[in-house]
């Protein structure tokens, strides 16, 4: 199993544009073979000192994949390159962190 953490940084603004889109994504993504979990969160703003400053315009979508192979597939399905491209104009930058259970 694999666990995703992908921060997606998007133009000031752009959020609400964005989250429609990507939510219209998710059942898709939900019903590849190997997704276990997968959506949008977003910072929450708390009085933990620990906690990351508040980012404004990051999504961050949390996945859980049955093995690399399976988020390697999820990567290259079609509708991923469709997506890429409705929010290209969106999105800033793009930053993905792969774990493994320890």
């Amino acid at each position: 199993m694999v666990h995703v953490i992908a921060n997606i940084e998007l133009r000031p603004g752009a959020r609400d544009a964005f989250l429609k889109v990507f939510r219209a994504l998710v059942p898709k993504v939900q019903a590849e073979g190997g997704c276990l979990e997968y959506g949008p969160t977003l910072d929450a703003r708390t009085d933990i000192r620990a906690q990351l400053p508040f980012r404004e315009n990051v999504v961050t979508i949390v996945e859980k994949w049955e093995g690399l192979d399976a988020l390697k597939a999820h990567l290259a399905a079609s509708h991923m390159a469709d997506y890429r491209a409705v929010v290209k104009d969106l999105v800033v930058k793009v930053t993905l962190q792969v774990l493994e259970p320890a």
